[in-house]
């Protein structure tokens, strides 16, 4: 037993601990000792290996299949994708979106789905036929088709989905396309521009990365890294706190204002208020404007966990990814009824807005929280600093901060467990970790520069998810047991060489309990990553604590969206930007092909339940 694990099973408090380590807690144990590892009654397939080859990788005795892919047309009188990059912005607005992150599934009938899948971003080197960057107002206007949403319906024929181009439900949404601000920061100064003087209409979502569902049958599609499109056409206008949101032109600059003068933030200052929101979307009325939920609050949204709570209101957990950011929750003002779906429809219009304080409990990597409230006129959240609660909630980070809240390392997709009973949080990675200012080594982000990342999970007490306290834990570090014996990137007690990963990301459970853990993170396959190859897709067994790899990407890609059909036999899973990063992929059509983002299908060939 190391001197790590010898003094977490002493039970020492957090002070002594760090002393020992150096300044570092240990992390050989936190979720999982040796007497609670088991081989998992859950998982019943051979894991994958580790590969660093173009191509996706599935256990023996499953088979994948691309469903569809980025350019791909969605009707029929959409024109086919053009390999040479030349096809046009209206042909992009009919054609699948790029780089497809977090999805949702919303069954019709037993073998007809409907699929909203987010497009979060596009790649210039691949969009245009000049491989970027932005030169035209067509370059523009075609990067803007290229992001959004895509729906889909999608029909079973022999046991294999595809998708059907003359469904009346298929739907582009894009970042021209009308949205409604609903919610307390609806008609506030902050949010109105030239264009929409009454602060009440925008054109578009952008940056949606993962997402959510709701029991009424809506999509909840998230705006993240909405700061990369804004540039300026004058002296940098970002004031202090658009900063704190990442809007600096003088790091991002897009090309889109030259041409869609509404991302000038040096003209329109407020049209980036405008963007950060969650958006809640019907896939079932393509003539329906999707709604951005300002009670929710703005900020760089990862997905949007929903609970309905056992006294009926909605419970909607929310990573905000960046490092340094927090982990949000939303508790609605009034309760579901499975009765009444017109009023369900407006539950993501009021309620209250709260942030984590992780506190330690004595214990390394284990303790109890807090979940603070976002309100205005409740110290510290009071004017001068914040004039009402639309501004609380258009500054979020800010309002966070003010309240005391936890800095994290990236917190990414939340998810929550079967049962209702537990909740897991992916924290990516962050090299800022105990070295930047305001960032400083915790029990919940205990690792200075934070390479590999973690999974935290909480308990909400008493099982009311509305409740102010929670218990917590770390239930898995990520790490490099065969570079890092004996330290604490070696991870914890569940990671050996032959299911390690790095930089966890897309969370999901199924129904029967198995946690699906999706990586976006480094695939070098040397130093630190050594062994670890391309990103990948595990799963996890959160009652045993077995941990095994179930998939690996091409090169380039990240793992990201993850959809299972209700009874279990078809898995939908995300590959984006294969290619991207300075890495060589042909995938998915091979030969000297361009790569291209898409959704794959992996079912068992007996076709038997995923996973077991």
């Amino acid at each position: 037993m190391s001197e790590f694990t010898e003094a977490l099973a002493a039970g020492l408090t957090r002070r002594r601990f760090l002393g020992l380590s150096g300044g570092l807690c240990a992390l050989n144990l936190f979720a999982c000792t040796s007497a609670t590892c088991r081989k998992s009654g859950l998982l019943g397939f051979e894991p994958v290996a580790a590969s660093s080859e173009d191509a996706v990788r599935v256990p023996k005795g499953y088979g994948v299949n691309v469903l569809v892919r980025w350019g791909d047309p969605l009707f029929l009188d959409a024109p086919d994708f053009r390999t040479d990059g030349a096809g046009s912005a209206g042909a992009q607005g009919l054609q699948f979106g790029d780089n497809n992150d977090g999805m949702s599934l919303f069954p019709i009938t037993a073998d007809r789905i409907l699929l909203a899948v987010n497009n979060e971003s596009t790649n210039l080197e691949f969009l245009y036929s000049h491989n970027g960057p932005v030169f035209s107002e067509q370059d523009v206007r075609k990067a803007k088709a290229a992001v959004g949403v895509s729906i889909v319906e999608l029909r079973r024929t022999n046991e294999l989905w595809a998708v059907d181009r003359s469904s009346g439900y298929n739907r582009r949404i894009h970042a021209d396309s009308p949205t409604v601000l609903t919610g307390p920061a609806a008609g506030h100064p902050l949010v109105k521009t030239v264009a929409d003087p009454d602060g009440s209409r925008v054109l578009g979502t952008l940056a949606n990365c993962a997402n959510g569902a709701t029991p009424w049958g809506t999509f909840l599609t998230c705006e993240e890294n909405f700061d990369l499109a804004f540039g300026s056409s004058g002296a940098d206008p970002a004031t202090g706190r658009q900063r704190l949101y990442g809007l600096d032109p003088r790091r991002h600059d897009p090309q889109w204002f030259r041409h869609d003068e509404r991302f000038d933030l040096f003209r329109h200052p407020n049209e980036a208020h405008r963007f950060g929101w969650v958006v809640e979307v019907d896939p079932f009325d393509p003539q329906s404007s999707p709604r951005k939920r300002t009670a929710l609050g703005r900020f760089k949204h990862e997905n949007a966990a929903l609970v309905v709570n056992r006294n009926g209101r909605v419970v909607i957990y929310m990573g905000d990814d960046s490092r340094g950011q927090h982990l949000y929750r939303f508790v609605s003002r009034h309760c579901f009824s499975p009765g009444d779906q017109r009023m369900n429809r407006e539950l993501l219009a009021e309620g209250r807005l709260y942030v984590a304080k992780f506190d330690a409990s004595g214990e390394v990597a284990r303790g109890t929280g807090r979940w603070l409230p976002l309100r205005h006129g409740e110290r510290p959240l009071v004017a001068p600093k914040f004039s009402d609660q639309a501004e609380v909630l258009v500054f979020a980070r800010q309002a966070a901060r003010f309240a005391g809240a936890t800095t994290m390392d990236r917190p990414e997709w939340v998810a929550i467990h079967p049962d209702g009973k537990s909740v897991y949080c992916s924290l990516t990675n962050n090299r800022h970790r105990g070295v930047k200012t305001g960032q400083p080594v915790n029990a919940a982000n205990p690792r200075v520069n934070n390479i590999y990342g973690q999974i935290i999970r909480w308990w909400p007490w008493e099982g009311d998810h509305a409740a102010g306290r929670f218990d917590w834990d770390v239930y898995v570090m990520a790490g490099n047991p065969g570079v890092h014996a004996g330290t604490p990137y070696a991870g914890s007690e569940q990671i050996n060489e032959g299911n390690m990963f790095n930089s966890p990301d897309g969370l999901a459970f199924d129904r029967d309990g198995r946690l699906w853990i999706e990586t976006d993170g480094d695939e070098s396959n040397r130093g630190d990553f050594e062994g670890m190859g391309n990103n990948q897709l595990l799963v996890a067994d959160p009652s045993a604590g077995e941990i095994r790899r179930f998939m690996t990407a091409p090169p380039g890609s990240e793992v990201t969206g993850f959809a299972m059909t209700h009874d279990q036999r078809t898995l939908f899973v995300g590959i984006q930007h294969p290619g991207a990063r300075g890495a060589v992929s042909n995938w998915p059509d091979g030969g000297a092909s361009k790569p291209r983002s898409a959704v794959v299908q992996i079912r068992r060939e007996d076709g038997g339940v995923i996973g077991t």
